[in-house]
């Protein structure tokens, strides 16, 4: 039930009559980028509202986090710890993307 005891087949009457429209949407994988990280929904569950002609979409599921490193960090650390390109994005993701942090952590490895 809707608040106010609003009958959801009266609710969904009134938005059409206010051109509101409102659909699901088949999605089976949704990802944002950010700044630094990326958010990833597996099997998301995606409503899409249509106002105006404006769409807002609203987006429910487990989510995963992804740090991403930029690949001047990663050949940078491949240089100055004399690593595979797969052992200097592990550990930078591991230590958040800090680049002399994971150098350490590389070179402390080989002693």
């Amino acid at each position: 039930m809707f608040p106010g005891g609003m009958n959801p087949k009266n609710m969904g009457r009134m938005m059409k009559q206010m051109g509101i429209k409102n659909d699901e949407l088949n999605a089976t994988k949704v990802t944002i980028e950010t700044d630094g990280k990326t958010i990833v929904f597996e099997n998301p569950s995606v409503q899409v509202m249509e106002v105006q002609g404006q769409k807002t979409y609203t987006i429910m599921g487990d989510t995963k986090e992804e740090t991403s490193i930029p690949e001047d960090d990663i050949k940078m650390v491949m240089e100055s710890a004399e690593v595979s390109e797969e052992q200097a994005k592990k550990v930078l993701e591991e230590n958040d993307g800090d680049i002399a942090q994971a150098i350490m952590k590389l070179k402390e490895n080989e002693e």
